[in-house]
């Protein structure tokens, strides 16, 4: 059966969004300095970020902007049993992580808010992950606002006005855009990001 054609608006919705990893290099990335990291590489299109003892990650050497923008992409936990996706991000002059599988594979969560990390503040969560499977991670950052989706399933919706956001200090040489594990393997797709319009 041949594909249906795109309609105008969601080949528009398309074209905004920006490559962050292009599936064959590590371009614009360079491996985070954690001390013990495991190492990072690119296969089969796939961002393979092995084991660190007990921190793996890369870090963006590229601008990126503050405010009003969302990410998405693809994680799988491939061996571990930890955090696969920590997710640091700006968010206007300060940063945070979205944490998916932390704290032995079930947590997930923002941190940090108040100075209180993603196991204990209004966004935590806890979810059942699968080793060789693929979620679909999206982060949406605005002034006063934190949103976070896994698959179709919203995980964070946190008014942060008046909050004081921040990243605990394992993870401050992820800033200003990185991913990290801990203690587990993962594999990175599809990371992209595109900048969001007043109307959404």
């Amino acid at each position: 059966m041949a594909e249906e054609p795109k309609t105008a608006k969601a080949a528009d919705a398309d074209k905004k969004w920006i490559a962050l990893f292009d599936g064959k290099t590590l371009d614009g990335w360079k491996i985070t300095d954690f001390g013990g990291q495991g190492p990072v590489s690119v296969e089969e299109g796939k961002l393979s970020i092995e084991i660190g003892q007990p921190m793996s990650g890369v870090t963006y050497k590229k601008e990126f902007p503050k405010v009003d923008y969302e990410i998405h992409l693809e994680a799988m936990r491939v061996e571990g049993s930890d955090f696969f996706c920590g997710l640091t991000f700006p968010v206007k002059d300060s940063h945070c992580s979205f944490i998916v599988g932390g704290w032995a594979g079930s947590v997930v969560g923002i941190s940090s808010i108040d100075g209180h990390d993603a196991s204990e503040n209004d966004t935590t969560q806890v979810m059942k992950f699968k080793n060789n499977k693929w979620y679909k991670i999206r982060v949406r950052v605005r002034a006063d606002k934190l949103e976070a989706w896994i698959d179709d399933q919203q995980m964070v919706d946190q008014n942060i006005k008046g909050r004081r956001i921040s990243t605990r200090s394992e993870v401050d040489p992820s800033k200003p855009l990185g991913l990290s594990t801990y203690l587990t393997h993962a594999a990175i797709r599809d990371f992209k990001y595109r900048l969001l319009d007043a109307k959404e």
